[in-house]
């Protein structure tokens, strides 16, 4: 069994002023824009809290957080003495396309999928920067990967991340990942930007990505498109093995096999 790690997402977001790149911008809207960022990275936001961190004076913060509230963006929490984020702010944060209704499909295709790889598969979503996984069916293997669902991992160290990177814009990775300098995971991780951009165009050429003991030491995995037009409602759909099955031919007919499981459900992106 090889055992993988949680990971968290490796900055905060931040939520100080940026120079106005229009002299109309909306100064209300602003502070509340850089209110929501503050759940992104605190469970509790109490009014104090949130004029210092913006800047603002406590009135503001209350009638920011007031609006907010009227909007089931953030709701107070059990104490009554600060606000988390709200179920609309969750609705956003989290990937679309999770309901039973999707869930049941790709279980299907989940299913047809370890019959024909004989490898444990997952799906997953895209996040920000990381991929999350969804759902899975283990591999009945002996030596097998193990199965962790609604685990986040870093997108750029991961088969099913770097497949969904690869449906955004140069652009749009270029914002999840600013700086040229990339986290670390293992000692094969791919460690620039530039690298990661160079290796997404391949994948949108062959359709596939491959992962070799990039997030895991010894764990290989392949991934293709599943399902989703749109960013938000995107999966993937990985195979992963330990790396003494998984030779590059030997991911390169898994891929074509997690195709094929993927179109026999009606699922393919």
């Amino acid at each position: 069994m090889i055992d993988g790690h949680m990971y968290e997402p490796y900055g905060p977001p931040s939520v100080e002023s940026r120079p106005a790149t229009r002299n109309y911008t909306i100064e209300s809207l602003d502070t509340g824009l850089r209110l929501m960022q503050l759940f992104l990275v605190q469970h509790t936001v109490t009014v104090s809290e949130a004029a210092g961190r913006l800047g603002v004076g406590r009135s503001t913060a209350h009638r920011v957080l007031s609006t907010l509230e009227g909007r089931d963006f953030a709701v107070r929490d059990p104490s009554g003495r600060g606000y988390e984020a709200g179920p609309e702010l969750l609705r956003l944060g989290r990937p679309a396309g999770l309901g039973p209704t999707v869930r049941e499909r790709v279980g299907a295709v989940l299913d047809d999928a370890v019959r024909r790889t004989a490898e444990t598969v997952e799906s997953a979503a895209l996040v920000e920067d990381l991929v999350l996984v969804t759902d899975g069916r283990a591999s009945t293997q002996p030596v097998r990967v193990g199965l962790e669902t609604d685990r986040v991992r870093p997108a750029h160290a991961t088969a099913a991340g770097k497949v969904l990177l690869s449906r955004l814009t140069a652009e749009q990775v270029c914002a999840l990942y600013p700086q040229e300098r990339l986290p670390a995971v293992t000692s094969r991780t791919l460690v620039s930007r530039s690298a990661l951009l160079a290796e997404l165009a391949e994948v949108r050429e062959l359709g596939r990505a491959f992962s070799r003991g990039e997030w895991v030491p010894g764990l290989y995995a392949v991934a293709v498109p599943l399902t989703g037009a749109g960013r938000r409602d995107r999966l993937a759909l990985s195979a992963s093995s330990p790396a003494d099955r998984g030779s590059d031919a030997a991911l390169a007919e898994r891929a074509g096999q997690l195709r094929q499981a993927a179109l026999t459900a009606g699922a393919a992106g």
